[in-house]
């Protein structure tokens, strides 16, 4: 396949996936881009990760050089799409929205998250892995929230069948998935990080995609619109503190293996919508499990 089509099929299968109601007016992701190499290159192996910085560009060329290489895919954002990264954010008001917090209070909130996220991202140096691949004339692509998209789309629809009645069911789920399991293994599998194993779950939040966590000011405000329990890849220390003090439930399901749960899902629709099965290197933190 072209470097152009599975960067389109990523687009829209990701906005597929995406929670939004609007999704069909979605033609792209700003933290999603072709960083470098010709749309017209055809792609057949592919080396994978999590993170891709420099280091692993040039591991890249010495595959490339020895057995073959075709591309070099990042989930996470690198170049202009990690300096775009908060543009991506605004979906998590439709997750705040679809919660009961009213969305004139989650627009506001957000906004402000939004505005600290890109002070944040404002003095990095962000195009040293993208000024790596233009030396090395590797093609390199970012795929970030049309991955997480597709996290968040499966763990709701297996929260929805499954319907946990405990926190400790929440974490039976996810060592059911293979993602997990393997993070386990590493010391990094799921966690409960606050709440009694055996308390209810009430009403759960998911946060599994929207850029990067959002406003740490609106969890009082879940839990007055009834949400008990977060499910979060991931919670900063500053925002620990806030769940905390809004007696909820967190439960850490893992950002790495979430987001290597994401990527396969990804991969394993693109593959399916070619009809052609891409050759796959796995590094940096990422393991290819196809369902396919």
């Amino acid at each position: 396949m072209k470097l152009s089509y599975f960067y389109k099929q990523a687009v829209k299968l990701g906005s597929d996936r995406d929670p939004r109601k609007n999704r069909k007016k979605i033609v792209s992701y700003a933290d999603t881009a072709i960083l470098h190499g010709s749309p017209d290159k055809e792609i057949k192996k592919v080396l994978v990760g999590i993170d891709i910085e420099v280091a692993e560009l040039l591991l890249a060329d010495s595959i490339r050089s020895r057995y073959g290489l075709d591309l070099v895919l990042s989930h996470h954002p690198e170049g202009r799409a990690y300096a775009s990264l908060s543009e991506v954010m605004q979906l998590q008001v439709d997750i705040l929205k679809n919660a009961g917090v009213p969305v004139t209070l989650a627009q506001k909130f957000l906004d402000e998250r939004k505005e600290e996220v890109s002070r944040r991202i404002l003095p990095q140096n962000h195009t040293r892995p993208v000024d790596a691949a233009k030396l090395l004339d590797i093609p390199f692509i970012c795929v970030h929230t049309p991955a997480d998209n597709h996290v968040f789309w499966f763990m709701q629809q297996l929260l929805r069948k499954i319907r946990p009645k405990r926190v400790k069911d929440i974490i039976d789920i996810l060592m059911s998935i293979p993602e997990y399991k393997e993070a386990a293994k590493e010391s990094s599998g799921p966690r409960i990080i606050l709440g009694s194993p055996n308390r209810e779950t009430g009403k759960i939040l998911l946060e599994m995609t929207g850029g990067t966590e959002g406003p740490k000011d609106v969890f009082d405000k879940l839990y007055k619109v009834g949400i008990r329990t977060l499910l979060s890849m991931h919670l900063s220390e500053e925002h620990f503190k806030k769940v905390k003090d809004a007696n909820l439930n967190a439960v850490i399901a893992g950002h790495i293996s979430s987001d290597t749960l994401g990527l396969n899902l990804l991969l394993d629709r693109i593959e399916k919508q070619a009809k052609e099965k891409l050759d796959v290197i796995s590094c940096s933190g990422f393991k290819r499990i196809s369902r396919n």
